[in-house]
């Protein structure tokens, strides 16, 4: 852990919190029975546990029971029903110390909570009047005194009493046992779950809501009920959810053989959530944002978002529930799988290579920042202060990829068998990681040893790539040096074991080519699978006919920074001649990067012989791509418009970030900005012929339809319509506000409004202004609609953006407490809006760092989690490095800060 005793930190700080990994034991008690009774009101709620509790006889246990608690107030203790005076035990603000109780005994607690003041919206809070729960990590604490943790697992059953009028929906985890009437108009239900689970997958609904139903029937014949709650004006938002959630059900049985395993699955949308969705047993509570889903409300994206979390939660049932994790440092054995898993039914159910290239954007982007900065950590980590602050792209989407790499290793069935041999050998138990491996070893035969090296070392792994072609012998000879950097408490790393997919490349096609290595493995279609173990290796491809490109990564086979020397024809080749998608789509971000750093290095793109020609090369291969798909007929369905969408684009602000050591974001800004201007200028022609075809083809197609198809087809039309509109040309200014006007659906409504914001030239900013209050007035009575309608504007990046996005705060549209509206404003303005943000007075870091400020108390998690862009300090020369870095202090030194952004900041502030 790095030293954090240097700069403005106050004694007795969270510091001393530290958890860590080695100091795991198991529990001195286990909880059998978890029987609760919920008494809600509008003023407090009374909370009765009854635990029944065993001494763990396998260690040698303290002789008292510690029951953590947060923010409760206890209002008695009864041992095998005997009141016990206060003198027995001992209590404060986080933890109740029952001074040597019996080996088995039944410990009853009576707590009372105020839910209506939980603005962290951790364990039992009111979303919009309905109750709701957030147990997940360490939620449940601020219910009752529990051992909350995820290695004591326990059968709940849960009775809630509230006001019939009011809270007419009661729900919680597993079956539904018995309901009635209370006395002053008030009702009762109790809900029975079968299956044991720690506390962090315990669930409470109460509030006036309405339901749609379906059923599905596994494949062993059982019926399940399917029960989506949510208000009552949103019923028409969740045709999309409840067919997510059967094809989950569907795919999971047929890809892994899990049936579910209850009588009935719910789903609960809630306005306030600080998370995307909670897989809590049989009754999973979503964030509206990722269940409700209307062509005239939602985009496309909102579409797949919805279906990939929806498949996510589910897929928990058996990776997360009936397999749990056994500490909070195992979190990725969790939901690293099982974003493997959400990702592969996404796959299959919409264009694989574009949900490729999306994970690979996200990773490349977000992921590798995090892992070469302060918050660095392997995907099992070795300590925490907060585990809030660890539910991390690290833990989900490297981790998945580290999944992924084994899926390639051990080949799909021997991977099969071995999720198979995991979820029967540790069905109803805390797992770990270990357990998840030596599974996969034990079925498959393959000996993953220098494999778990991923599980323990952090930062991004680089390979050092070179290619040498002996013309004479046919022979391609590829080494590669492979290596990773310091990160905090890791300054040497060990050789990982990776997958590297390979294939040579020529103007027709892959070549066929030999490779006696034993560490390749021919697979179809020309491609080798090399498996990189040692620092540095080499491989020789025989009987080629003529030089080749080396593909190298293919796919993204494993997730490392990639250096390896290519000339600015060999890219435009790939682009042009390979077929894989991601190849194609990293050799145009690659281009694109190539220009913009020989940009900054003084060969400007519009001022040189040079750089317009290397400009025009690109744009010329952009040009070929979409002309393949005009064809004179509309777009062939079967041509992957949404590939083609994505190599269109140019490199994201976050992705070029990471290219470079010394970051100077304005310059980064205004070499972007040329090379945007020169490619709409060159492409407009070709763009406009592609927009108009891909809109009547569209129309033809008749009412909108979330499918995949359809959903590319808008992609690149959209697509085009931003770059027309940045090639200043003001007769295409029509094109967005006829596609506003006329839209049908939110995809392209937004879509243009966007086109319509960000365009630069001044007779735009009429129009674009005039349908930004038309979009509210439309639409202000849709919550999700508002929240794009606060992004778009915050993430525009035409001058002003700061006192747009401070009157927005002022709004009636927002609320500062809600999280939705805080991403939606707040971090849509500081994580997309980049140049903005980065202003050269630091307006935008004082903003950002007087939100975390305000956000401490009221929700640490949220305040935490919005600290990510100060984080990256170091990156940036001066005078931004400066002033992010006393954003940092000024928050350091606010007193009573939450363990949450105490540990960010510390880290931030410390890191050398």
């Amino acid at each position: 852990m790095a030293d954090v005793t240097s700069g403005a930190v106050a004694v007795g700080s969270p510091v001393s919190q530290a958890t860590y990994l080695k100091d795991y034991r198991p529990p001195d008690f286990f909880i059998d029975r978890t029987d609760l009774e919920f008494d809600l009101f509008n003023d407090k709620t009374t909370v009765n546990a009854h635990l029944t509790l065993r001494r763990n006889a396998a260690v040698d246990a303290a002789p008292d029971l510690i029951l953590a608690g947060e923010n409760l107030h206890l209002v008695s203790v009864a041992i095998n029903n005997i009141i016990q005076p206060t003198d027995s035990y001992q209590v404060n603000h986080q933890q109740l110390v029952i001074a040597s109780p019996p080996d088995q005994f039944i410990l009853s607690i009576v707590t009372e909570i105020d839910p209506a003041n939980n603005l962290s919206l951790e364990g039992l809070y009111l979303s919009d009047g309905m109750y709701c729960t957030q147990c997940e990590a360490q939620g449940f604490r601020r219910i009752t005194y529990y051992l909350d943790r995820p290695d004591v697992l326990s059968v709940f059953t849960t009775k809630i009493t509230a006001d019939l009028g009011q809270y007419p929906v009661l729900l919680s985890n597993g079956n539904l046992d018995s309901q009635g009437l209370a006395d002053d108009g008030r009702h009762w239900a109790k809900w029975i779950d079968p299956f044991k689970k720690p506390a962090y997958l315990f669930a409470l609904v109460a509030g006036d809501l309405a339901m749609v139903e379906d059923s599905f029937t596994t494949v062993s014949g059982r019926q399940v009920a399917l029960k989506i709650y949510v208000e009552s004006k949103d019923l028409n938002k969740c045709d999309h959810a409840m067919q997510s959630l059967k094809n989950a059900m569907q795919w999971d049985e047929k890809v892994y053989g899990r049936e579910y395993d209850l009588d009935l699955y719910m789903i609960v949308a809630v306005d306030f959530f600080n998370m995307g969705a909670m897989e809590n047993k049989g009754l999973n509570i979503f964030n509206t944002s990722c269940v409700l889903a209307n062509p005239l409300t939602q985009t496309d994206m909102a579409f797949q978002r919805v279906e990939a979390v929806v498949a996510h939660e589910y897929f928990h049932n058996w990776s997360g529930n009936r397999v749990t994790c056994r500490d909070w440092f195992q979190l990725s054995l969790k939901e690293g799988f099982t974003v493997f898993r959400d990702a592969s039914f996404s796959a299959d159910m919409n264009s694989a290579t574009v949900k490729r290239v999306e994970d690979v954007s996200l990773l490349r982007s977000a992921q590798f920042a995090e892992d070469g900065g302060p918050m660095s950590h392997p995907i099992r980590p070795e300590s925490y202060i907060e585990i809030s602050n660890f539910y991390t792209l690290t833990i989900y989407e490297k981790g998945a990829e580290v999944i992924r790499m084994m899926h390639q290793f051990l080949g799909a069935d021997k991977f099969r068998a071995g999720s198979d041999l995991y979820f029967d050998r540790h069905d109803g138990e805390a797992a770990t990681c270990e357990d998840f491996i030596v599974a996969m070893e034990n079925a498959s035969g393959y000996d993953l040893g220098q494999f778990r090296r991923w599980y323990s070392q952090a930062g991004t792994p680089v390979l050092d790539a070179e290619g040498d072609w002996d013309q004479q012998r046919g022979c391609y000879t590829l080494k590669i040096q492979q290596s990773c950097p310091a990160t905090p408490g890791q300054d040497q790393k060990l050789p990982f074991s990776m997958p590297v997919k390979v294939a040579l490349v020529a103007d027709s096609g892959l070549l066929a080519a030999s490779c006696n290595s034993l560490s390749a493995q021919l697979l179809d279609g020309n491609e080798f699978l090399l498996s990189l173990t040692d620092s540095e290796q080499q491989w020789q491809f025989t009987g080629l006919s003529e030089k080749p490109v080396a593909s190298l990564l293919r796919g993204f086979s494993a997730p490392v920074k990639l250096n390896f020397h290519y000339q600015p024809q060999d890219l435009l080749q790939l682009i042009d001649a390979d077929n894989d998608g991601f190849i194609r789509w990293d050799a145009s971000q690659r281009y694109a990067l190539q220009l913009v750093q020989k940009h900054l290095t003084g060969e400007q793109m519009i001022d040189s012989a040079a750089g317009q020609q290397a400009v025009k090369a690109l744009g010329l291969s952009l040009s070929q791509l979409l002309q393949q798909g005009l064809s004179g007929r509309g777009w062939d369905l079967s041509f992957d418009a949404a590939l083609t969408a994505e190599i269109i684009r140019l490199p994201s602000y976050a992705y070029l970030i990471e290219q470079f050591d010394s970051v100077d974001i304005h310059a980064i800004s205004e070499a972007i900005e040329c090379l945007q201007i020169s490619l709409s200028a060159q492409l407009k022609s070709v763009m406009v012929d592609c927009y108009q075809q891909l809109r009547q083809q569209l129309e033809s197609l008749g009412e909108y339809q979330p499918l995949a198809d359809h959903v590319a087809l808008r992609s690149l039309k959209n697509t085009c319509l931003a770059f027309l509109l940045r090639s200043l040309d003001s007769s295409l200014l029509h094109l967005a506000e006829t596609q506003f006007d006329l839209a049908n659906n939110m995809t392209d409504q937004s879509s243009a409004l966007s086109a319509l914001v960000n365009c630069p030239l001044e007779n735009a900013e009429a129009a674009a202004q005039q349908r930004v209050d038309r979009f509210y007035q439309q639409w202000s009575s849709e919550s999700l609609v508002v929240n794009q309608w606060l992004t778009v504007q915050a993430a525009s990046d035409k001058p002003g953006a700061l006192g747009r996005v401070r009157a927005l705060m002022d709004h009636e549209a927002y609320d500062n407490t809600n999280p939705n509206k805080v991403r939606a404003l707040i971090a849509g303005f500081c994580m997309r809006n980049i140049t903005q943000f980065h202003a050269q007075d630091g307006s935008g870091y004082e903003l950002l760092s007087s939100e975390v400020i305000r956000l401490n108390t009221l929700n640490p998690q949220l305040a935490s989690r919005l600290l990510s862009p100060l984080t990256q300090w170091q990156r940036f020369k001066t005078p931004q490095s400066e002033l992010m870095q006393a954003s940092l202090q000024r928050i350091a030194d606010t007193e009573n800060l939450s363990a949450d952004v105490f540990e960010v900041v510390t880290k931030s502030l410390v890191a050398s």
